[in-house]
């Protein structure tokens, strides 16, 4: 049985014996120090908010499960979680400070290990070691174009509607929110196009986190990146791997994988949820509904209002307390893991009265040190995505009532399994450059001696601290791109469509 949130208020009565919300101990609700919330599983996938709002009550912070014998706090309020995540006094990112982690407790093949378990990388370091991670991602990541950036993602967007065009119908999670992010990936880190159904199944489970392959998904993902990182060390190009590979921090191998493993997993499924969510709220949504390219509100406010309400990572944050601490009413224990719900504390009564539109004050991007250094970067990409989206398709409306849409099972994520669409019928341009994948999608320093052509990317003042050597330049591709580039986009474009 799993726990619904309205169980006690519609009955008068505890769960029954059995149910994952005795495991914490006394009926939930007892000042945040009762049953621990099942945070996996379709009910809580179904409607976060009405669990949200049920913990809520009983305090700002309440006793949750992660997953079948992983247990946590989840912060619901939103002043409760700017003290949190800006606090590394009494709080550490390091998972090796994780009590039932090191003490055997937690299921070695539990599926929220590949989320929540220590990495060398800027998410999960303190101190030192984060501050050079977080400064070779930050001077790789400085050194993209964002006009070059947007350029790519228009015309992949243009080549991605192209391949659904005629048939007036698509799913744009697995069809479009899905690819955008995929691609521009690909680019910026110079990954193999071939590859790309690679990165969406395994970073899919991880963040599902309900999945027992998780373990080898994360297998997976750390051989992929090896693979690239050794591609790029015997032949570097102009692109994000190459710049972390001659960044003077000199990261290990090891380091290598998880600063880009890192970046993946926000570049790819959490940009794809973005994408969608926000498609959803713009084909759903009264303010945004109707004519599309009309609406009484632009992209850029829908996007903040996803951002607001249903954040692509809904909870995480994780931190974990140095010692015993008093936090919001409750006793928090040396180790044990307190996480931040963005999507409740974003939407605690205490701010109500506060606009919404043009406001970025919300924690979608997270706050403090480990701040999302590439919120500006997701907003390009989603942004173009969308205009590009409802410039070519403007009478596109959703095939199914909104209330039929499911969400994927995870305490992590707010990701939607499908977004059907139906739209009147277009004809498929005719070939040309345009119709071709993009070539190009980061900025390198051009080389004094190389032609200036339209594949060569200006970029904006480098860190001298991450400039690469010569080597590091991009070969100048052929305007209408290569054969074999046609092979991986047709090949690509089949998995999706499951041929």
């Amino acid at each position: 049985m799993t726990y619904r949130p309205d169980a006690e208020a519609a009955t008068g009565t505890v769960p029954p014996p059995g149910c994952p919300a005795h495991a914490g101990g006394p009926a939930f609700g007892s000042g945040g120090s009762g049953a621990r919330v099942p945070m996996y599983g379709a009910d809580f996938a179904a409607d976060p908010h009405a669990y949200y709002a049920r913990m809520r009550a009983s305090g700002p912070i309440s006793p949750v499960e992660l997953a079948p014998g992983v247990d946590a706090w989840l912060v619901t309020s939103y002043s409760l979680a700017l003290d949190v995540l800006r606090d590394t006094d009494r709080f550490a990112k390091d998972p090796r400070n994780w009590a039932a982690l090191n003490d055997g407790r937690v299921p070695a093949d539990s599926p929220v290990l590949g989320m929540m378990m220590y990495r060398p990388n800027a998410l999960f370091s303190d101190g030192e070691a984060h501050a050079r991670y977080r400064g070779a991602i930050n001077d790789s990541h400085s050194r993209i174009d964002p006009h070059a950036l947007s350029e790519y993602v228009e015309r992949s967007a243009e080549t991605v509607i192209d391949a659904f065009a005629e048939r007036g119908e698509a799913d744009l999670l697995s069809e479009y929110a899905a690819i955008i992010p995929l691609l521009v990936f690909n680019q910026l880190f110079g990954s193999a196009p071939e590859r790309g159904s690679e990165l969406v199944r395994f970073m899919g489970i991880l963040f599902d986190a309900s999945s027992r392959e998780a373990t080898r998904a994360n297998e997976d993902m750390l051989r992929y990146l090896a693979d690239l990182i050794a591609a790029k060390r015997r032949q570097p190009g102009a692109d994000v791997t190459s710049w972390l590979i001659a960044h003077p921090a000199e990261l290990t191998d090891e380091e290598l994988v998880q600063q880009i493993a890192l970046l993946l997993a926000t570049g790819t499924e959490a940009q794809m949820n973005l994408i969608s969510n926000a498609l959803l709220l713009l084909l759903s949504d009264d303010r945004f509904a109707g004519e599309l390219s009309g609406g009484s509100l632009p992209v850029q406010d829908a996007l903040d209002e996803v951002l607001w309400t249903n954040p692509p990572l809904a909870n995480f944050g994780t931190r974990f307390a140095r010692y015993d601490l008093r936090l919001g009413g409750v006793q928090v224990r040396a180790g044990e893991p307190v996480l931040t719900s963005y999507a409740a504390a974003n939407n605690d009564p205490a701010l109500a009265g506060t606009g919404r539109t043009g406001n970025r004050s919300h924690l979608a991007w997270s706050v403090g040190a480990h701040r999302c250094p590439a919120d500006g970067t997701a907003r390009v990409i989603a942004s173009v995505a969308i205009e590009k989206l409802l410039d070519r398709l403007p009478d596109m409306e959703l095939a199914v009532p909104a209330e039929q849409l499911t969400w994927r099972p995870g305490p992590f994520h707010r990701a939607l399994t499908a977004l059907p669409v139906r739209f009147p019928v277009l004809a498929r341009p005719a070939p040309g450059p345009a119709a071709q994948l993009p070539t190009a999608a980061v900025s390198a320093p051009p080389q004094p001696d190389e032609p200036q052509g339209e594949n060569r990317w200006s970029t904006s003042p480098v860190p001298l601290s991450s400039t690469p050597p010569a080597g590091t330049s991009t070969a100048k591709s052929p305007a209408s791109g290569s054969t074999a580039r046609r092979r991986a986009w047709n090949s690509l474009g089949e998995w999706w469509r499951g041929q």
